[in-house]
C-alpha cells in the first residue's frame, strides 16, 4: 500500500481521532476513514482495525447519505 493521501483529521478524543484519505492499493485508489490512536501526546498516529473503505464509484451513495443526514439535523434544529 502506498503513502496515504490525508484529507481530515477529526478528533474524537485526546489520544484518538479519525482520519480519512485516499490510498492506493494493488493500483486501485480508495477513500478510507479509519480511527487513529496515540499514546505519545499526538507524535504519531497509528491505525486501528475500526474503519471501512469505499471504492470510488461508492462516492456519490456516500455523499447522498450525508446530504440526507444534513437534511435530517436541519429539520431538528426547527
Amino acid at each position: 500500500m502506498s503513502d496515504a493521501k490525508l484529507l481530515a483529521a477529526i478528533e474524537r478524543s485526546d489520544t484518538e481521532q479519525l482520519q480519512i484519505s485516499i490510498s492506493e492499493y494493488k493500483g486501485k485508489s480508495y477513500l478510507n476513514m479509519r480511527i487513529f490512536y496515540t499514546t505519545d501526546g499526538g507524535s504519531t498516529w497509528l491505525p486501528t482495525k475500526k474503519g471501512v473503505t469505499f471504492t470510488p464509484d461508492q462516492l456519490d451513495l456516500l455523499e447522498e447519505a450525508i446530504q440526507d443526514a444534513r437534511k435530517e439535523f436541519m429539520s431538528e434544529e426547527v
